[in-house]
This record gives C-alpha cells, structure tokens and sequence, in this order.
C-alpha cells in the first residue's frame, strides 16, 4: 500500500487529490434552477393580486391571472429538467421547490375559495394532503428519500389543469368540465397521499429494521 506524500498530507488533501483527480465542483445556490424557482415564488404575489382585481370579475384580469398561474406552473417543470441535465441540483434547489410549487397551488385554491368558485372543503383536503406529504418526508428523511411516483406527476398535472380551468373566465356551460377536472385531481391527491404514507411507513420500518433502532 503506497502512503500519500507528505506534502499532500501537510496541505490536507485527499487520496484522490494527491493522485490526481480533480475534486467535483461545487454547485453555485445561484444557478439557473434555482433562478426559475425564485421566479415562481415571485409570481405568486403577482398572481394574487391579479385574481383579486375586481372581486375577481374583471375578465382581462382573470386571463392575466391565468397566464401568470400557467407561466409560473411551467417553471415548476422546466427548473427540474435543467437542474437534472445540467447537474445544477442543490440543497436549497431541493427546499425551495416544494415551496414554490405548494405556495402556487394553495394561493390559487385559497384565492378561489375566497372568490366563493371553489369549495372550501375542496381546497381543505388538498392543503391537508400537501401538509401531509411533507411531514412525512421529514419524518422518513434520516432512512432515504421516498422518489416521485408517476401518480405524483399526474396528481400535480391534473390539478394545475383543474385550476387553469377555475381561473379562465368560462361561461357557466364549462362548469361540467371544471368539476370532472377538479374531482379527478382529488382523487388522484387522496389516492397518491395514501401512497406515499404506504410507502414512508415501509421506508421507516426498513430503516429501523437496518440500524436495530
């Protein structure tokens, strides 16, 4: 076994320094990921106050509203793409998504409720599922990290799809095809919520079986 040079040892680098593998680079917090996710949580103030002008009735502050909504949901799937293919995934990237994709959704449906187009019991259960979801990946997080499922992505589709659908400024006939597109994301919200607390019980039960605790 050869040692590693003295000077390497008196400057503190490692084996595979000292044998000639440059060390990873560092990612920047300041990347382009992470700027597409601030972006969104930007927006949502944004979008807000444009739901808002005129109680809500205002026909081309509505479609402003819904352009900002569905600008700020196409980020949400443009800053993983990027951080994925250009390997610019960061700790702050892996917080601050969450965030912003739940600050978006649970501004629009509380924006709605409040506009009284939307049940409140509707925006509950999804908030509760949110909140729920997250709890569970702090509880599992010291056992692994639980990956999004295909239900997941098409539970986050659907309601994106739900809510543009809410949002546009559609005569009363449309009704019939909001309501399809809402209840086929609760379903898949409370279906996929089921899922991932399956799925975190397994995780932590495996978890403890491996480290006897």
């Amino acid at each position: 076994m050869s040692a590693l040079p003295s000077d390497a040892a008196d400057e503190g680098l490692t084996h595979e320094a000292a044998a000639g593998v440059p060390a990873p680079t560092p990612v920047p917090t300041l990347n382009v990921a992470n700027l597409l996710t601030l972006s969104r949580l930007v927006l949502v103030p944004l979008f807000v106050v444009a739901l808002f002008v005129g109680d809500g009735q205002d026909t081309t502050w509505r479609a402003i509203a819904t352009g900002l909504f569905a600008i700020a949901s196409a980020t949400d799937q443009l800053d993983g793409w990027v951080a994925r293919k250009y390997g610019l995934i960061t700790d702050f990237g892996k917080i601050a998504d969450p965030i912003a994709d739940k600050a978006l959704t649970g501004a629009a449906l509380v924006g709605l409720s409040v506009l009284g187009e939307l049940g409140w019991w509707v925006t509950i259960v999804i908030a509760v599922r949110e909140i729920g979801v997250t709890l569970l990946r702090f509880w599992v997080i010291r056992h692994g990290v639980i990956p999004a499922s295909r239900g997941g992505k098409a539970k986050t589709m659907a309601q994106i799809a739900a809510i543009v659908a809410y949002l546009l400024p559609l005569p009363a006939g449309a009704d019939p095809v909001r309501w399809a597109l809402m209840g086929l994301a609760l379903v898949l919200t409370v279906v996929t919520g089921v899922d991932y607390l399956v799925r975190a019980v397994r995780l932590r039960a495996a978890g403890r079986r491996v480290t006897g605790s």
